[in-house]
Order: structure tokens, then C-alpha cells, then sequence
């Protein structure tokens, strides 16, 4: 019997964004294989190019953390901008704390509250929450 990890592997190797997805939860999280966020990041990498949110997103948090990879805000801020464009609440609201903090975008209040407001939108109450400071 074949395990979840290596039929997940299977799948990601011939190219199934799902499978590349579950692939980096799984070296993320240590699950049927030792923790790697580098293996992590490099499964994700290969979703997030095929349009995978949930990806991009992650990919953004590792880059902004240096999990993985070399700590680099303007990489981070590169997959954060295509999940938030895709809907991603997190992604939209984490996007304008970059804005509001200048990491690695220039600061720019109007572009933060941007942002907030399309995560508050969708309920994202952090993003509520800092909307009420502007």
C-alpha cells in the first residue's frame, strides 16, 4: 500500500497543482516525511506558478519569515499581490500591512487601506480592525 505522502508525490511529480500543494503542507508540517521548508517552498513554488492561492500565499509568508529561503520582502510581496488578487483575505490584508510599513513596497497609507478594505470586505477582521485606525 502506497503512503498519502508518496502518492502525493506521484501526482506532483507529473505536474498535478493539487498534489504540489499538499506536497508543501506535508514537508511544511513533517507529515510521512521530515520537516523541510526549502522542500516546502519548492513544492509550493511549482503550484503557486499554476495559479494556486493557497501557494502563493505561502510562498509570500515564507519569503517575508526567511523560512526556507532568504528572508526578502519584495519576493514576499510579489506572491502576496497574486493571492490578494485571486481573493485571498490573508494575502489582501497582509498586503496592506506592507503597504502601511513600507515592506518592500514604498509606504503608501492609501494603498494599505486598499487592501484592508478588500479583506474587511470579505470579513477578514483584522482588516476591519485597522481600517478603523484610518
Amino acid at each position: 500500500m502506497i503512503s498519502r505522502f508518496e502518492e502525493a508525490k506521484l501526482l506532483a511529480e507529473q505536474g498535478h497543482v493539487d498534489a504540489q500543494y499538499s506536497l508543501g503542507v506535508m514537508y511544511e508540517n513533517g507529515e510521512g516525511v521530515p520537516e523541510n521548508d526549502a522542500e516546502a517552498v519548492k513544492w509550493w513554488r511549482f503550484a503557486a506558478e499554476q495559479g494556486n492561492v493557497g501557494a502563493q500565499y505561502n510562498l509570500g509568508y515564507m519569503y517575508e519569515n526567511g523560512y526556507g529561503v532568504p528572508k526578502n520582502d519584495v519576493e514576499a510581496v510579489k506572491w502576496y499581490r497574486l493571492a490578494a488578487e485571486q481573493g485571498s483575505d490573508r494575502a489582501q490584508f497582509i498586503l496592506g500591512r506592507m503597504y502601511r510599513r513600507g515592506e518592500g513596497v514604498p509606504e503608501n497609507k492609501a494603498e494599505a487601506v486598499k487592501w484592508y478594505r478588500l479583506a474587511a470586505e470579505q470579513g477578514y477582521e483584522r482588516a476591519q480592525l485597522h481600517l478603523r485606525r484610518y
